[in-house]
């Protein structure tokens, strides 16, 4: 067996005015001499299908997975420092102001379906996503642009974002609102992967009328056009299937072929792997570590940068009250969910940011595990039993979740122990689980993570808090008037100290219960020499090494 270590993602200082980066793009380096053309078929196992390819319109990690592959952004993650690097932008600077950011584009650039990548296409995707309607924004509650920008063109004064112009047939200048320091890394997010305008148009993808597992869709969240290595090639009921893009501007790698194969449970995975039938496979699980091990399998770990919580629901009465809430962070054994259910070396959470982020707070109040105490506080809350209806999905594995059901019922255990009276809701993650609890609803409480895609503390506060969601019903003007602040203050001390504050002031209101920062892993064949993994799942199939 071989173990492998992800490389460490570090925290980024960003500069007021940045240059070029000495790496080259995550998704390949332009070539010195003709490489010899892909020719390898490569499946890959993973736990779900996506939830539509369309990344503007979902935050969905089997989402992103697929379309790193197709589409490209503007800049792209080095994958040893999580700083911003070249991809179709080559060069950039920012004003003085912070208000403006200069972007030099890749030239002799098309997308898989003919049109030209310029100036023209970067700023019609900008205006798409800052103009989504109301009526998009409620069928698609996860759109990263509004937990990045904060607001859309029909409430331009609350936006960050504030114009992309075309000032030269390959150059863009994104204007801002208002200082963001995480703008650059944001930037990196497959959210804002750039789009072939014409299949946009073609697809009409700001017409959600089709669904798919729960979810509303467009056409074209079934056929994303991009810039990238991979053209995407097929959806079938059992495999998505992506063919290696011949005009690609930079390294097309070694897989000619890339089949993407979910299997809903662990050990479907293992199976799979130990046959043949997949070269590798994401997810594993404390429960197949040692099968794997024991076949002599490749396990590689990503750094932890994620985070499983239990969310809680105040629109939900009971909930509402301070102590009730409390009592259920006393309730749950936090060490005892850990040691049966992640992997080794997964840690405990009390907040929402990943130690290796700036803004962890160290001393961020903990309440701990204390049954008495979870009855002292709903007897004084005058809880009377009313029934909380638990939601948590089925026939899913995710970076932060790795057996649902097993931890469903431990925590449902723990908290029926102190008295609370659970209703269980078990809905298919293929049924629309996550619009489910990220929507207002019935859900009292639910089992959900987060998995960082940049490394900014804004990406998971901000991302989770920094405004009212349906998923937790949360509503503390003075936390969101923070979080605000804190994305445009200078890398540094008083940056720092204010995320203090802020994961401070979230822990003692318990909005939901930060539960561990779990490791997650892979397991590869002995066929691959090198697989590039990373904690924000930036994991570009052309940078797999195959043994010849």
């Amino acid at each position: 067996m071989k173990l492998q270590i992800g490389a460490a993602l570090l925290a980024l200082a960003l500069s007021s005015c940045t240059g070029v980066p000495a790496p080259a793009p995550s998704s390949g380096t332009m070539a010195t001499s003709k490489p010899a053309a892909p020719d390898a078929t490569f499946n890959f196992g993973t736990p779900a299908m996506p939830l539509g390819l369309d990344p503007a319109l979902s935050n969905d990690s089997e989402t992103y997975r697929v379309t790193r592959q197709v589409m490209e952004g503007l800049l792209g993650v080095d994958p040893s420092t999580g700083q911003p690097v070249p991809q179709l932008a080559t060069e950039w600077t920012a004003g003085d102001d912070g208000l403006s950011y200069d972007f030099k584009l890749r030239e002799k650039v098309t997308f898989h379906d003919g049109t030209a990548f310029n100036a023209a296409a970067v700023c019609s995707n900008f205006n798409r996503w800052y103009t989504f309607t109301p009526a998009i924004r409620n069928q698609a509650p996860g759109i990263m642009f509004k937990s990045v920008f904060k607001s859309f063109s029909d409430n331009a004064s609350l936006s960050i974002f504030k114009s992309c112009t075309a000032t030269g047939a390959n150059a863009v200048r994104i204007k801002l609102n208002r200082p963001f320091t995480g703008f650059l890394q944001a930037l990196t997010l497959p959210a804002f992967a750039i789009s072939s305008p014409t299949a946009l148009a073609k697809q009409k993808a700001n017409v959600l009328d089709r669904t798919l597992d729960g979810q509303a869709v467009s056409a074209y969240a079934s056929h994303p056009v991009g810039t990238g290595p991979f053209v995407f090639s097929a959806w079938a009921k059992d495999r998505i299937t992506l063919k290696s893009y011949s005009g690609y501007w930079g390294d097309r790698g070694q897989i000619a072929t890339l089949n993407f194969v979910p299997f809903d449970h662990p050990q479907g995975r293992l199976d799979a792997l130990l046959s043949g039938k997949i070269d590798g496979y994401d997810l594993v699980t404390a429960g197949t570590f040692d099968s794997l091990v024991k076949h002599g399998m490749q396990i590689v770990q990503r750094d932890p940068f994620s985070v499983m919580y239990l969310g809680i629901n105040q629109a939900v009465v009971p909930l509402q009250k301070l102590e009730v809430r409390q009592a259920i962070e006393y309730a749950i054994d936090k060490e005892s969910l850990i040691r049966k259910f992640f992997m080794d070396n997964t840690a405990q959470a009390s907040q929402f940011v990943p130690p290796k982020l700036s803004g962890f707070n160290n001393n961020a109040p903990a309440l701990g595990y204390d049954p008495a105490k979870a009855k002292q506080l709903l007897a004084k809350a005058g809880y009377k039993g009313e029934p909380l209806k638990f939601y948590y999905p089925l026939n899913v594995t995710r970076s932060y979740l790795p057996t649902p059901e097993k931890i469903y019922a431990e925590i449902s255990r723990q908290l029926t122990a102190v008295g609370f009276n659970i209703k269980p809701v078990p809905v298919d993650w293929e049924d629309g689980y996550l619009p489910k609890v990220q929507s207002p609803g019935d859900h009292a409480l639910h089992l959900l993570g987060w998995n960082g895609v940049y490394s900014d503390p804004d990406n998971f506060v901000g991302t989770l808090f920094g405004e009212r969601r349906g998923e937790f019903g949360y509503n503390d003007s003075q936390v969101f008037s923070k979080i605000d602040r804190a994305r445009g203050m200078p890398e540094g001390p008083e940056r720092n100290a204010q995320y203090d504050t802020i994961n401070a002031q979230i822990a003692a209101t318990v909005p939901a219960v930060p539960i561990a920062f779990p490791i997650s892993a892979l397991a590869l064949s002995d066929r691959v020499e090198k697989y590039p993994a990373s904690p924000v799942l930036n994991e570009v199939f052309t940078n797999v090494r195959l043994k010849s």
